[in-house]
C-alpha cells in the first residue's frame, strides 16, 4: 500500500496558510480522484482507495506539523510497509521560490520540523519528499512566522495552478518510483 502524507496544521486560522499546501495537495488528489470526505482517525485525517490497482492511503496529520511524526508512528508495525518506497510526505519548501516544486528520494529535514519528526518516529531518512515552494521568507522575517502566514496572491497562485500538476505527479510516484517522478516532474 502506498501511504501519501500531506503535512499542515488542524484549525480554520491555519488553512490558508504556507505550512498548509500539503492539506492543499492531499485535498486535490481526494477530489480529482473521486473518493469523497477525509474520516477523522485518532492523529490524523484519512480516505483510502485503490487507483490503476495500486491500493492507497491518503492522511492529513492532526498533530499539528511539528509533531507529525505521531500520526506515521503506527506504520513501523507494519511488516508489509517499506518507508523507502511506499511513503510520499508532501511538505512545504520555504527554500524553493513559490511554484517550484522538487522531488527527493529521502535525505536530511533541512530544518523543517515536520519532517524532522517523521524521522525520528520512523527511525529512518529514507522516504520520499514531495517539497513545495512557498518562497523565501523577506529579511527580518522569523521563518516560523513566514510558514504560519497567507502567501502573496501572487505565490498562491502559483501554487494552486501547480495542483493539477501534483495530482499527476503523485500518480507518477506511485506508479513508477520517485526516479520517475524526479525524472517528470522536478524543475
Amino acid at each position: 500500500m502506498k501511504v501519501i502524507v500531506g503535512l499542515g496544521n488542524p484549525g480554520e486560522k491555519y488553512d490558508n496558510t504556507r505550512h498548509n499546501v500539503g492539506w492543499w495537495v492531499l485535498d486535490r488528489l481526494a477530489y480529482d480522484w473521486d473518493l469523497g470526505s477525509f474520516e477523522q482517525a485518532d492523529l490524523d485525517h484519512r480516505i483510502s482507495g485503490t487507483l490503476n490497482g495500486i491500493d492507497f492511503l491518503l492522511m492529513k496529520p492532526t498533530t499539528y506539523v511539528n509533531k507529525s511524526g505521531m500520526a506515521l508512528a503506527h506504520l513501523r508495525l507494519s511488516d508489509q510497509f517499506f518507508s523507502n518506497g511506499d511513503l510520499l510526505i508532501v511538505v512545504d519548501d520555504a527554500s524553493l521560490d513559490a511554484g517550484k516544486i522538487r522531488f527527493r528520494p529521502e535525505g536530511r529535514s533541512g530544518g523543517h520540523n515536520g519532517l524532522k519528526s517523521i524521522s525520528q518516529s520512523l527511525g529512518t531518512e529514507s522516504y520520499s519528499r514531495l517539497k513545495i515552494g512557498v518562497g523565501r521568507p523577506s529579511k527580518g522575517i522569523e521563518l516560523s512566522d513566514w510558514v504560519l502566514s497567507g502567501m502573496a496572491q501572487e505565490d498562491e497562485e502559483s501554487v494552486l495552478a501547480l495542483l493539477p500538476t501534483l495530482a499527476e505527479a503523485v500518480q507518477v510516484w506511485m506508479t513508477e518510483g520517485v526516479q520517475g517522478a524526479m525524472n517528470q516532474f522536478n524543475r
